[in-house]
C-alpha cells in the first residue's frame, strides 16, 4: 500500500513540475520582445491584374514569398510542393471518378423510368450488373489494351509502368494500336497512380457501356447482356479509347501529318459517348423494334415510360456526376481550367434543356418533360469533348444546337430509320457525341492546350484559324462509327445467331422482370399472365391470348 501510494505521488509532482514548466515557458514567450522588423521599402503601385482564362499564369514561382532564415531551404521547399501537387492530382481524379461512379445511378434511373413498369426489375439489373461485368473484364483486358502505351500522366510524373504499346510502322509513321501493358494491374503496374488512373478510366468505360442497356431495353435476355458486357469492355471500348486517349494513331494526327492537335476529346464525346451510341444502333437494328411498336404499314406507336419523375431524377444525377466527368478529365487539380471546364458544361446542359423544350413545346403544343431531360443530356454529352477548349458564348451555343438536334434525331431514327430506341440513347450520346468532337475543330479558341497529343501551341477551331483541327475530328468521327458499328453488328449478329439475343414474344409482353430476375419491382399491382405463373414447380403453358398471330397487331396499351 506504501509503495502504491509513493508511485501516485511520483507521478503527481512530476506532472505538476511539467504542467508549470509550461506554463512558464509560454508566459516567458508572451513577454518577450519581437525583433524589431526593417522599414518596409516604399511599394511601387501594382499592375491592375488580368484575366488568365488557361490559369498558367495563376500560382506561379513568383508568387511564393523568398526564404526567410531559419525556414526550409529552396531544394527542401521544391521537393514538398512536388509532393503536394502529385496528392493534389491524386485526390482531385479520384474524387472526380467517385462522382462518374454515381452517373450509373442516374443511367439506371433514366432507363428505368423511361421503360414500362413490366421491364422495371430487368431494366435496373442490366444497369447494376454492366458495372461489376465492366470493371472485372476492363480489369482482365481493357485497361492494357487502352492504356499500355500511355506513358506519363499528370498523377506521378512519370507512371513508367504504361510503356508498352502495339505500333504499326508505315510510311514512315508510328501508327499505335494498342497496348500491350497493364493487365490485371500486375507487377510494375501495381503502383499508386496506375491504380488511380484505372479506377477513373474504368468508370469512363463503365459509362459506354450502359448505353446500349437504354436502346435494347425491354427485349433483351440478360444472358446475351452478360456477354456483351466482358466484349465490349475488353475490346470495343478499350481499342478505340486507346486511338484517342492511349497515344494510339488518331491522337497523332497532328504530330504525323500537321493535322491540328490529332483528333482532340477532352473528356470522351466520342471516346465515350459516341462508342456507346453507334453500339446501341447496331444492338437495337439487330434485336429488331419491341412487340407493338410499328403498326402493318410502318407508322410508330408510342409506348410511354412508367415513371417519368424517376427519370428526370436520374437526369439530375447524371447533370451533377457530370461535374467530375469533364473537370476530372484533366487528371489534375493542380490545372486551374477545371473551373472554366465545369462552367462550360453547366452552361450546355441548361441550353441543350431549353432549346429541347421549347421545339416540343412550340411543333407539338406540350413541353414533353422526356424530351426536356434528353435535351440537357444532350448538352452535356455535346460539350464533353470541347469543353476545356471554348469560351462560354460557345459552349452555350453547342448546347443550344445539342438540344434541337436531339429532337430531329429521335424522329429520325423511330420514323425513317425504323429503329426502336426506348430511351433515346442512339441520339443523345451517338449523336450528340460526334456533334460534340466536331464542335471542337469549330469552336476551340486557342486558348488552352499547349502541348496537348505531343503537338507545341494551343488548339484552334476552324472559326479561330485552323481548318486542319476540324479535319482531324471529321477523321475521329468517321473512324469511330465505322470500326464501332461493324464490330458491334457483328458480334450481335452472331451471338443472336448462335444463342438468341431477343427474349421469347410471350415473356416480353408478359413482361421480363419475373421469367428474366425472378423479382417483381412492383409485386403489389403487377399482374402476371397465365404462362408465368408456376404450378408444381413448372411453368404453366402460354395463354392462348398470345398466340403469335395476334402479336404483331398488339397494341401498347395491351402489352402494358
Amino acid at each position: 500500500m506504501l509503495i502504491r501510494l509513493r508511485s501516485k505521488q511520483v507521478v503527481a509532482v512530476a506532472f505538476m513540475a511539467l504542467l508549470f514548466l509550461g506554463l512558464a515557458t509560454t508566459l516567458w514567450a508572451q513577454e518577450a520582445p519581437a525583433p524589431s522588423a526593417p522599414a518596409p521599402a516604399a511599394a511601387a503601385t501594382p499592375a491592375p491584374p488580368k484575366p488568365d482564362p488557361a490559369g498558367t499564369a495563376t500560382g506561379t514561382i513568383a508568387d511564393v514569398p523568398a526564404k526567410e532564415a531559419g525556414k526550409p531551404t529552396l531544394q527542401e521547399v521544391a521537393e514538398a510542393a512536388g509532393h503536394n501537387k502529385i496528392s493534389i492530382n491524386i485526390m482531385w481524379t479520384l474524387i472526380t471518378g467517385f462522382l462518374v461512379m454515381f452517373m450509373q445511378a442516374g443511367f439506371a434511373l433514366v432507363e428505368t423510368g423511361f421503360c414500362r413498369a413490366k421491364n422495371a426489375s430487368h431494366t435496373m439489373l442490366m444497369n447494376f450488373l454492366i458495372y461489376a461485368i465492366g470493371m472485372t473484364g476492363y480489369w482482365i483486358l481493357g485497361f492494357g489494351l487502352q492504356m499500355g502505351g500511355v506513358g506519363a500522366t499528370p498523377l506521378a510524373g512519370g507512371t513508367a509502368g504504361l510503356d508498352g504499346e502495339f505500333v504499326l510502322h508505315l510510311f514512315g509513321k508510328d501508327f499505335g494500336l494498342f497496348g500491350t501493358k497493364g493487365f490485371f494491374l500486375q507487377g510494375v503496374n501495381y503502383d499508386t497512380a496506375i491504380f488511380t488512373l484505372f479506377l477513373f478510366q474504368m468508370v469512363f468505360m463503365d459509362t459506354t457501356a450502359t448505353i446500349p442497356t437504354g436502346a435494347m431495353a425491354e427485349r433483351w435476355k440478360l444472358s446475351a447482356f452478360f456477354i456483351y458486357g466482358f466484349f465490349i469492355s475488353m475490346i470495343i471500348y478499350p481499342l478505340y479509347a486507346n486511338w484517342v486517349w492511349g497515344a494510339g494513331w488518331l491522337s497523332q494526327l497532328g504530330k504525323n501529318f500537321g493535322l491540328g492537335h490529332g483528333h482532340v476529346d477532352f473528356a470522351g464525346s466520342s471516346v465515350v459517348h459516341m462508342v456507346g451510341g453507334v453500339c446501341a444502333l447496331a444492338g437495337a437494328m439487330v434485336i429488331g423494334p419491341r412487340i407493338g411498336k410499328y403498326n402493318k404499314d410502318g407508322t410508330p406507336n408510342a409506348i410511354p415510360g412508367h415513371h417519368i419523375p424517376m427519370a428526370i431524377l436520374g437526369t439530375f444525377i447524371l447533370a451533377f456526376g457530370w461535374f467530375g466527368f469533364n473537370p476530372g478529365s484533366t487528371l489534375a487539380g493542380t490545372d486551374l481550367r477545371i473551373g472554366v471546364v465545369a462552367t462550360n458544361t453547366m452552361l450546355a446542359s441548361a441550353s441543350g434543356a431549353l432549346v429541347a423544350t421549347l421545339y416540343m413545346w412550340f411543333v407539338y403544343g406540350k413541353p414533353d418533360p422526356s424530351m426536356a431531360a434528353n435535351g440537357l443530356l444532350a448538352g452535356l454529352v455535346a460539350i464533353t469533348a470541347p469543353c476545356a477548349f471554348v469560351n462560354s458564348v460557345s459552349a452555350f451555343l453547342i448546347g443550344a444546337i445539342a438540344g434541337l438536334l436531339v429532337c430531329l434525331s429521335v424522329f429520325f431514327v423511330e420514323r425513317t430509320l425504323k429503329v426502336d430506341d426506348p430511351v433515346g440513347a442512339i441520339s443523345v450520346h451517338g449523336v450528340n457525341g460526334a456533334w460534340g468532337v466536331l464542335s471542337l475543330g469549330l469552336f476551340a479558341d486557342g486558348v488552352y492546350g499547349d502541348g496537348f497529343n505531343g503537338v507545341t501551341g494551343t488548339v484552334k477551331g476552324l472559326f479561330y484559324g485552323d481548318v486542319s483541327q476540324l479535319i482531324a475530328q471529321s477523321i475521329g468521327i468517321l473512324t469511330c462509327f465505322v470500326f464501332v458499328f461493324s464490330i458491334s453488328w457483328v458480334f450481335f449478329k452472331i451471338q443472336d445467331a448462335i444463342m438468341g439475343i431477343r427474349v421469347s414474344a410471350e415473356d416480353e409482353i408478359g413482361g421480363l422482370d419475373e421469367p428474366e430476375t425472378g423479382v417483381l419491382a412492383y409485386p403489389d399491382f403487377t399482374v402476371l399472365p397465365a404462362h408465368h405463373i408456376s404450378t408444381a414447380g413448372r411453368p404453366a403453358a402460354p395463354s392462348p391470348a398470345l398466340r403469335p398471330e395476334l402479336l404483331r397487331t398488339t397494341t401498347p396499351k395491351e402489352v402494358l
